[in-house]
């Protein structure tokens, strides 16, 4: 019986899950292999990264959903999701991004529609629908943390969660809100091992009338890929590891950002109880049972830290 790498689903014979579909378009009914191979698509992403607004280092493709075709097909222009072909260095990328976004997802931080399809050759290829883009794919003003504080790709690790927590009170139009969600992504992000959260994996965006935090992207345990010592991408008290409750909670949260013990307390609860859905989720997973084993095991020292 196969599972929806879209939902994790059971779906019988079929390939994907009719709510795996319907996240997609609620129109699709079937959805044929995406038509190029890993290596196919590494090519063209090489050949599209010239053309491309999305920012990042990892190869990606602009696609959009040919409901009529049941497919997606690459395009330079007004895509409406993105791909990421699975990496020829590092292993497992698709399938620990896409749980890790799930777990994110589990503790109510906001993700895009994203999941996995399955590519021409049977790999797995990470899919997600593009957020800055509404209605008629109409562009939505968004920047990103590096553009918001004058810095580039080359020094976009130059900064800090202080400074972080500064760009939201200058420019968000609810910066405690806003705040509150950093905090949370900030803790999360510590606590999956996700030490990669550099300024270009922050950004604001206008919608409703709001500049706010746009959804989370680029979701990694990132420290069983790379065997990292650092626990954060841009030190917090000076510091990228060796953290304890206390930096997040008693520095970050209430003396630099102002949050009340009130709301910070519902949010370390919030994270704590997530933590047996988090393991259910990840041995549900598409992860290898290795790479399963060594994402639960920095869960599990992380959370020893924060949680006693």
């Amino acid at each position: 019986m196969n599972r929806c790498p879209i939902t994790f689903e059971s779906c019988g014979e079929r390939r994907y899950s009719k709510r795996g579909l319907s996240l997609l378009s609620p129109r699709l009914q079937n959805l044929q292999d995406f038509p190029y191979t890993r290596a196919e698509q590494l090519e063209q992403a090489s050949l599209q990264a010239a053309k491309m607004s999305i920012q990042g280092v990892q190869p990606k493709l602009s696609v959009k959903l040919n409901v009529a075709r049941e497919q997606f097909e690459i395009v330079d222009q007004k895509g409406t999701f993105i791909i990421k072909p699975p990496h020829l260095i590092y292993p497992e990328l698709v399938e620990n991004e896409d749980v890790s976004m799930r777990l994110a997802a589990a503790v109510d931080i906001e993700v895009p529609v994203h999941g996995m399809i399955y590519s021409s050759d049977g790999s797995l290829t990470y899919l997600i629908r593009r957020f800055d883009r509404s209605g008629r794919n109409k562009k939505l003003a968004m920047e990103d943390f590096a553009q918001l504080s004058g810095h580039n790709r080359d020094t976009k690790y130059n900064s800090s969660m202080e400074q972080v927590a500064l760009i939201i009170e200058q420019f968000c139009t609810f910066p405690v809100v806003e705040k509150r969600k950093l905090f949370r992504r900030t803790l999360f992000s510590f606590l999956i091992g996700n030490e990669d959260m550099h300024l270009k994996n922050f950004s604001l965006i206008r919608r409703d009338g709001k500049i706010e935090l746009t959804p989370a992207y680029d979701l990694l345990n990132s420290t069983i890929v790379l065997r990292a010592n650092d626990e954060l991408a841009l030190p917090l008290m000076g510091k990228k590891s060796g953290f304890r409750k206390e930096h997040f909670v008693d520095y970050f949260a209430r003396e630099r950002m102002g949050l009340l013990p009130s709301v910070v307390a519902e949010e370390i609860e919030r994270l704590e109880r997530a933590q047996p859905a988090w393991e259910s989720i990840l041995r549900q997973s598409f992860l290898s049972e290795m790479m399963k084993d060594k994402y639960l095991r920095v869960v599990s020292e992380r959370s020893r830290r924060i949680f006693g």
